[in-house]
């Protein structure tokens, strides 16, 4: 697994839970080490065995710590890069969710080997959707739901959301858009701002 995936689970831990939960964290999962390299590979049983130590020391479970996570990408202060290259997506809710089929090609544009999840969007009619996420690391749908339901907050989207899994290594997101202008959403400029 590319070295930024494992430390933005770091940074997620640590940016929600403290520095000291992060530390036992990476102590309980084995690693060896106390931080992550951005640009460097890990073993994918590493990413695993740190969102495990995650989940038993919240007392969570690992869909819920995963969902967390993906909430955390879009929302919190410190990954705005994140949240700005999934509005460059598209200007409401409906824009953002057919582009997501190419998301993993936008972030290869920045890191080409960087893997995010394949993602592929059907319509099944009616303002509902299903996203399918395949990936390596079991149960990344968690994750996409979390992220996901930030960016319809971002949008000022309505929406239900209903995590299935649809194969050993993909998950499947059912999207009920409820309404597409619900609230007023976070204010976003294409032009980022100074200072």
């Amino acid at each position: 697994m590319h070295g930024l995936v494992n430390r933005s689970i770091q940074c997620f831990l640590r940016d929600t839970y403290g520095e000291g939960l992060w530390l036992a964290v990476a102590r309980d999962a084995g690693l060896g080490f106390d931080s992550f390299e951005t640009m460097i590979s890990y073993d994918d049983s590493l990413t695993g065995a740190v969102i495990d130590a995650a989940a038993r020391r919240l007392d969570r479970p690992r869909d819920t710590v995963m969902e967390d996570l993906g909430t955390y990408l879009v929302s919190h202060p410190n990954r705005e890069r994140v949240r700005r290259l999934l509005r460059f997506g598209g200007v409401g809710f409906v824009d953002f969710l057919h582009s997501l089929d190419d998301l993993p090609g936008r972030a290869r544009l920045a890191l080409p080997d960087l893997e995010l999840p394949r993602l592929s969007l059907e319509e099944e009619g009616d303002d509902r959707f299903t996203l399918r996420c395949t990936s390596p690391l079991s149960g990344a749908g968690h994750v996409v739901v979390g992220l996901l339901r930030a960016m319809a907050d971002d949008y000022g989207a309505l929406v239900l959301l209903d995590h299935s899994q649809g194969g050993p290594d993909s998950d499947l997101v059912s999207i009920h858009l409820l309404e597409q202008q619900f609230a007023a959403g976070r204010r976003f400029d294409l032009a980022q701002r100074a200072g």
